[in-house]
């Protein structure tokens, strides 16, 4: 019970990136990258056993970004063609590549990375890809002419991946989706559809990330502009509770997020967001401990999986590390109060 896990990424070492940045330059190249990136991998890797946590990731250490590190590996796409485009609903703009031709897979991506990871423990592993409407949302298109249309096809290749990744032994695959909270109408027109198509087939547990936004100024001055309490989640939960997705994540701590939205997700499992994406403070196990409880009151407790509100990327690494230690920590205290 309260099995704990994380969002995804982990901050990388100041010796591998630039610390504290979301699209961080490496520092180093060639094979002493790779190596370099084994490293840190292995050390997240040890830094969450030792803080208990019970579903591991690689923190996405190999990735400079959650959603282009997978596109380097796509045909179809110009990564020197740029077009300026509004991201998460014209929020803000930025220069990103462009769909020119059908898109297609020619390799695995992850794959390489993931086998070795998966050789350094015999816990629980999840991977972590970008989901199809996120993709859609992040790349200018000038080959399909619609959105749902350029979205599933982005969900054909990343089910491909994901079946690879399952079989090299994946027990968790989750699909970030912070698109998710943007573009409500077309999540129930069609962004579940994509998403369902993303994880036909699979046998390992299915997880969604979706989220607010964090590590942005530009999402930090939107969330401003929300009010007292963020209900959107109920425009799409009753939709995703539908879905083929197994486990869906929902920031709570020092969160705007009302609890009570857990109501509409009735029969999934929970990623109960239990520390906070920001560099300021480390919550205290009795606090994570705390909003285990307060979730218990609309969930019941064999579906809560303590874990961060987001990826940890953007926070010092020897915050992010003590956020772990007080996430392990406080499930413990959860669990023995039962």
């Amino acid at each position: 019970m309260f099995e704990t896990t994380i969002a995804g990424s982990l901050p990388r070492p100041d010796w591998l990136a630039e610390p504290e940045k979301l699209k961080g330059g490496w520092k180093l190249s060639g094979d002493e990258l790779k190596q370099g990136q084994r490293r840190a991998c292995r050390e997240w890797l040890e830094h969450q056993e030792a803080a208990g946590i019970d579903i591991l990731t690689d923190g996405e250490v190999y990735r400079r970004h959650f959603v282009h590190s997978f596109l380097h590996g796509i045909r179809g796409i110009d990564q020197n063609k740029k077009t300026v485009m509004g991201i998460r609903d014209n929020r803000y703009n930025l220069e990103v590549p462009t769909v020119t031709a059908a898109v297609s897979r020619p390799a695995p991506v992850f794959l390489d990375d993931f086998k070795y990871t998966r050789s350094l423990t015999d816990k629980p592993l999840k991977i972590t890809l970008p989901g199809p409407m996120t993709i859609c949302d992040t790349i200018a298109d000038e080959y399909y002419g619609s959105r749902p249309a350029m979205a599933m096809a982005f969900a054909e290749l990343l089910n491909e991946e994901a079946r690879e990744l399952e079989a090299a032994g994946a027990d968790v695959v989750q699909f970030d989706e912070p698109a998710f909270n943007v573009f409500m109408d077309d999540v129930n027109e069609w962004g579940i559809d994509t998403l369902n198509r993303a994880v036909q087939g699979l046998q390992c547990t299915k997880a969604v990330h979706i989220c607010y936004g964090y590590g942005i100024d530009e999402n930090n001055r939107w969330k401003e502009t929300l009010g007292d309490e963020w209900r959107q989640y109920e425009e799409i939960f009753p939709a995703l509770n539908k879905s083929d997705i197994d486990q869906v994540s929902l920031e709570c701590a020092s969160s705007h997020v009302p609890l009570s939205v857990m109501r509409h997700l009735s029969d999934k499992q929970l990623m109960v967001g239990c520390v906070a994406v920001t560099p300021d403070r480390v919550e205290t196990p009795e606090e994570v401990a705390a909003t285990i409880r307060e979730a218990m009151q609309y969930v019941d407790a064999e579906r809560i999986l303590p874990c961060t509100n987001c990826g940890m990327t953007p926070i010092p690494y020897d915050v992010a590390l003590a956020k772990l230690q007080a996430l392990g920590k406080g499930a413990a205290l959860a669990r023995n109060g039962l």
